[in-house]
């Protein structure tokens, strides 16, 4: 009945004041009770007329103000009590999924997403975004996807979602999901984030456009999802029109995603663009450096050491830099790495660091 008729029973609850007091209190029962009430005051909430604020009585006098409850606390309350399963469930096996179910419900609720990201809630998401197999694990993955849509129309949340593992995931889902909802739901999501902060160019250093096209190739029914494909579609190939080699380039040094894309060992690349890692009294490099210190990936060591090599041997001055900037310290402590590419790659780095521009062309990878 509330499925059928949520905005029914909301206009019934507004004159019966105490029964979303009393919902509140069945939640504190066994687990059965929990889920059901959850449900059913989740659909209260986010049913109720937007244009008034209902007051709840606490069964105080109907004159004691600051005994009254407002829908928007309670609104308050539930998304906190359902961070809190999502960290640690009451059930095993129902409390998370009852959760999600109910934040797939109340995050329309432009209150309900400003408590959610408050409640850092966005980061509990992240890790059950990944591909499903079981009917009942889809659901969970379709709902948290649903979460993740819902909280794309949100800027502080976008915001989060920017510099979680969360694109990278959604991605993962949509290359390997064959139901229509997950895959819906997700494309829809990703068009909303293409055009906001540095998504666009994760999503073209990600592979999107061939998982798109590979999309745009199976026979789907949903008329929204087919309109979304399209519209990603030329919001990554805007992106790549406005993205230059260069700027892909620093898009993946700055994200840390460092891996053998074709520019890294292309001499054109670096002919024409070494330049430009002065910028920002030599940024590129500095992060690169980091990367050295702090990467724990041997793919992203062995990229940063070659691309170190690179500067060396096209920049006029790369040894002086270089050296001045300390990374030849850097540089020698991976010469030791157990991953071969790494112990390669930083050899090669020091040697054109000692022999110099007039020698090291001579160097092979």
């Amino acid at each position: 009945m509330l499925q059928a008729h949520p905005i029914l029973f909301a206009q019934v609850t507004q004159q019966c004041d105490n029964s979303v007091q009393r919902f509140r209190l069945l939640w504190r029962g066994n687990w059965f009770i929990q889920e059901k009430s959850c449900k059913i005051l989740s659909l209260i909430v986010s049913a109720r007329p937007k244009t008034q604020d209902v007051i709840i009585s606490n069964g105080e006098a109907s004159n004691s103000k600051s005994k009254r409850t407002t829908i928007d606390d309670v609104l308050k309350g539930l998304v906190e009590w359902l961070c809190a399963q999502l960290r640690k469930p009451s059930h095993p096996a129902r409390g998370i999924p009852t959760a999600i179910s109910c934040l797939a419900t109340l995050l329309k609720e432009p209150l309900a997403r400003s408590s959610f990201v408050q409640l850092d809630g966005v980061k509990l998401l992240i890790p059950l975004i990944s591909p499903a197999s079981t009917q009942q694990s889809i659901q969970l993955l379709y709902e948290t996807c649903l979460c993740v849509w819902l909280l794309s129309f949100y800027e502080p949340a976008v915001e989060y979602l920017a510099t979680s593992r969360a694109l990278p995931r959604l991605v993962e889902v949509v290359k390997g999901s064959t139901k229509e909802k997950v895959v819906r739901v997700v494309v829809l999501t990703l068009r909303n984030l293409i055009s906001k902060a540095t998504f666009g160019a994760q999503m073209v250093d990600l592979g999107l456009p061939q998982v798109v096209q590979s999309l745009k190739a199976q026979a789907w029914s949903d008329e929204d999802l087919l309109e979304a494909l399209d519209q990603l579609e030329q919001g990554l190939k805007d992106n790549i029109k406005k993205l230059s080699s260069f700027d892909k380039y620093k898009q993946e040094v700055l994200l840390g995603h460092l891996d053998w894309s074709p520019m890294h060992k292309d001499p054109v690349f670096w002919r024409d663009n070494i330049t430009k890692f002065e910028e920002n009294d030599f940024q590129i490099l500095r992060v690169l450096i980091t990367i050295l210190d702090t990467s724990s990936d041997p793919r992203a060591l062995a990229v940063a050491c070659y691309d170190l090599s690179q500067f060396i041997q096209y920049h006029p001055a790369g040894r002086i830099i270089v050296t001045d900037l300390k990374a030849k310290e850097r540089v020698m402590k991976l010469m030791n790495h157990e991953n071969a590419e790494v112990t390669k790659n930083a050899l090669l780095c020091i040697q054109r660091l000692f022999l110099g521009a007039k020698y090291a062309s001579f160097l092979q990878v």
